[in-house]
């Protein structure tokens, strides 16, 4: 039986960066993910995320979203594929919309750069979008896009570097506590030991750890990419990310990187919970309600449908993030529940598991994720 300081379930997007922080921290890490690495079966992948510090959901992300920032920017400095890319982003809404003012809240709060542009104002600087008259908008400079799966490889790498290991395709089966305060986890290729475990598993959590099975649910989502009619309209020195708020629902959208096609999905999409194990492909009236959004808002990029893919969330019940150690199990530590908005903070999110794992608190204020808010 192999003995660890800490064993990491789940090298995805939180994992990967977990691993890495705790690698280079000196601790003997296992790293231990059901698929390949990186993999398109959960959160990570789909080739862009969105990063922004404007951050409607709640003012308290600022400051780790920051954290984070610094982190993307060391990860990049080791890694040969540019992991950052800054184009600005856009959250727009018809005037008073929650999210328009919760952007612009957080910029308040905190002292980020930020403008208010009328719809007008975002058509004439970006030709690719045609705003509705009475939408308005919070443009934050510093937003963009982080190439997702390179994220992934790239902590992985890190983690490596620093002597961790890491082994894919070695689904954990099952986990017991020990008599000493640790932890013993079952594959099917061996039996492992460590003194504290992460379990980072995504939409699969809670088959590790049942107490989340409410908190920790996941949702079905689906990703298109659309070919431009007006394709330099649509590039990342033209075209910033964006969030959207609007009467067919809340979306976001990346310009063409990677792939061909200007990239859009609808946060919650169809509000489909469903097993991990049984996501089902992408279908007519996934694309359709992808291109009706485009069509009206971003008609330039209605072009031909060059891909689709589903992806996961992993809702909490408020959408806040779950980061704690289990109550009756103080050497587990769990990152779950990041309800469709987490992958950005993942580099900070890694060095608060790791924190948690090795010295039971952490210097970021995460009271907002703690398991006792349930």
């Amino acid at each position: 039986m192999t003995e660890y300081d800490t064993i990491v379930v789940g090298v995805g997007g939180m994992g990967s960066a977990t691993a890495a922080h705790l690698a280079k921290r000196g601790e003997n890490v296992l790293g231990l993910e059901r698929y390949d690495i990186p993999h398109s079966m959960g959160s990570s992948h789909g080739v862009t995320r969105i990063i922004r510090k404007a951050y409607y959901e709640h003012p308290d992300y600022v400051p780790l979203l920051e954290r984070a920032y610094e982190l993307w920017d060391e990860l990049d400095a080791t890694h040969p594929t540019k992991l950052l890319h800054t184009t600005g982003c856009i959250v727009a809404g018809p005037e008073g919309s929650e999210k328009v003012a919760g952007a612009r809240e957080s910029c308040e709060t905190h002292g980020l750069a930020y403008e208010r542009l009328s719809a007008e104002e975002v058509d004439e600087r970006y030709p690719g979008y045609e705003l509705p008259e009475d939408f308005v908008a919070i443009f934050e400079p510093d937003g963009g896009f982080l190439h997702v799966e390179q994220c992934v490889v790239a902590h992985v790498n890190e983690a490596h570097r620093h002597g961790a290991e890491i082994r894919a395709r070695e689904g954990v089966l099952d986990w017991e506590p020990t008599a000493d305060g640790g932890v013993r986890v079952e594959t099917r290729e061996g039996s492992y030991t460590a003194d504290t475990m992460v379990v980072t598993a995504g939409a699969w959590a809670a088959n590790l750890l049942p107490m989340l099975r409410a908190e920790a649910r996941p949702e079905r989502q689906v990703l298109g990419w659309f070919q431009p009619d007006e394709p330099e309209a649509f590039q990342p020195d033209s075209f910033p990310v964006f969030t959207m708020g609007c009467e067919e629902g809340y979306f976001y959208g990346f310009p063409e990187y990677g792939v061909p096609g200007y990239k859009v999905g609808k946060y919650n999409h169809f509000h489909e919970n469903v097993s991990p194990d049984d996501v089902g492909g992408p279908t007519p009236a996934d694309e359709r309600v992808l291109r009706d959004f485009t069509e009206r808002y971003f008609p330039d990029a209605a072009g031909p449908t060059m891909r689709l893919e589903t992806c996961l969330f992993t809702n909490s019940p408020d959408e806040h993030f779950i980061i704690d150690a289990l109550p009756d199990h103080p050497q587990v530590v769990v990152g779950a529940g990041f309800s469709g908005h987490g992958f950005k903070l993942s580099s900070v999110v890694g060095e608060i598991l790791a924190d948690l794992a090795i010295d039971g608190e952490s210097r970021h204020d995460i009271e907002l994720f703690s398991l006792d808010r349930f």
